[in-house]
């Protein structure tokens, strides 16, 4: 933790940002939405309200990089330590610390819902631990630069 700066989180920001770049290539490798999209009608079938929507391989995967752009793109404001965006890093790492435990579970489950089954390992869990490694080290970094009380960060005013 630099004096300068007690409130960095880039360094997981952008380590979360390559795990994240990584893990859209291996889905888009591995067949993600093969597994994806029936598993999401799976669920509509059985519960109508279910909010999840089905994609085809081009829209997900330009939507995947344009997301993912957008976050390195952000990466100079966590650098700063910008307060905004701390909620934003902590709703970030937890998408992807449950996204890197979902490909796990379904890696040791062989299926996503019963009628949805595939060869293992999942697809999308070789990027799987980079996703988990990045996730928790933003969790860690966000824990101990949490802004305190007594002090007014420099991008506030």
């Amino acid at each position: 933790m630099s004096a300068s700066r007690p409130n960095d989180f880039g360094a997981p920001w952008l380590a979360l940002c390559g795990a994240f770049a990584l893990h859209i290539t291996d889905e888009a490798l591995t067949g993600f939405l093969n597994v994806y999209n029936p598993t999401v009608q799976a669920m509509e079938q059985r519960w109508g309200w279910f909010p999840m929507p089905t994609f085809g391989f081009r829209e997900w995967l330009v939507g995947l990089i344009v997301g993912c752009g957008i976050l390195i793109c952000l990466s100079p404001l966590a650098y700063r330590g910008v307060g905004w965006l701390r909620p934003v890093a902590w709703i970030y790492a937890a998408i992807m610390l449950l996204n890197g435990f979902g490909h796990s579970l379904f890696t040791i489950l062989g299926h996503t819902v019963a009628s949805v089954t595939f060869p293992r390992p999942a697809p999308g869990f070789y990027s799987s631990p980079f996703l988990l490694a990045a996730s928790l080290w933003m969790i860690v970094r966000l824990g101990q630069t949490g802004a305190r009380e007594d002090e007014v960060h420099p991008a506030l005013l």
